[in-house]
C-alpha cells in the first residue's frame, strides 16, 4: 500500500494523519513486530491479540485517557485503520478484553517486547556515556508562557527566586 497525502475532494477528514504516517512507517520497517512475543491465549476473530494491544497503544497516542473513549475518538478512522493493517479499529470492550487476559507472565513478555523495541530504536543506546547527559530542569519556580499548555505555576518550599534574578542584563 503506498501512503499519500494531499488534498482531496472526498468527504474525508482526519486528525489522525500523522499517527497514520507513523504507524504506515512502523510497518513497513516491522517495529512492533516483537510484540509477537506475547502469547495470549484468545480467540481471534477480526483481530489478533497482538492487534488489540497495538490498538491500545494507539488509542493512548490519539489521547484517550479510558478505553470507552476508542469509540468515540477511533470506531469511525477506518481509512486509518487501513493504513495500520486492520479493516476497522476495535471496540472498546474487545480492547478492556485483551488487558484483562494480562497474566503476570504475559506482562514479562510484554516488558520484554518493548524493551526490546525501545532499544532499538533509543537515541539514549548510542549516548557517549563517557561524556556527561545534560538534562535541562527549570527549578526557579516562576511562571511559564501563557500560551503552554496547561501551565500554572508550580509550588516550592524555601527561598522564592524574584522575577529581577533571572533578567539578563
Amino acid at each position: 500500500m503506498a501512503l499519500e497525502f494531499g488534498l482531496t475532494t472526498d468527504g474525508f477528514n482526519t486528525q489522525y494523519a500523522p499517527l497514520a504516517a507513523i504507524f504506515w512507517h512502523y510497518r513497513q520497517e516491522q517495529t512492533l513486530k516483537s510484540l509477537e512475543q506475547v502469547q495470549i491465549d484468545m480467540k481471534k476473530r477480526d483481530f489478533t491479540p497482538v492487534d488489540k494491544l497495538t490498538q491500545v497503544l494507539i488509542s493512548v497516542l490519539v489521547g484517550c485517557e479510558t478505553l470507552s473513549e476508542v469509540n468515540s475518538k477511533l470506531k469511525a478512522e477506518n481509512l486509518v485503520a487501513k493504513v495500520c493493517g486492520w479493516p476497522r479499529f476495535a471496540d472498546h470492550s474487545l480492547l478492556s478484553r485483551v488487558l484483562d487476559a494480562l497474566t503476570l507472565k504475559h506482562l514479562g513478555q510484554l516488558q520484554g517486547a518493548t524493551t526490546e523495541i525501545w532499544r532499538a530504536h533509543s537515541l539514549v543506546m548510542e549516548h557517549d556515556w563517557r561524556a556527561y547527559l545534560w538534562l535541562d530542569f527549570d527549578l526557579s519556580g516562576l511562571p511559564c508562557s501563557a500560551q503552554a499548555e496547561a501551565s500554572q505555576k508550580g509550588y516550592f518550599s524555601g527561598k522564592k527566586t524574584s522575577l529581577v534574578a533571572n533578567l539578563r542584563v
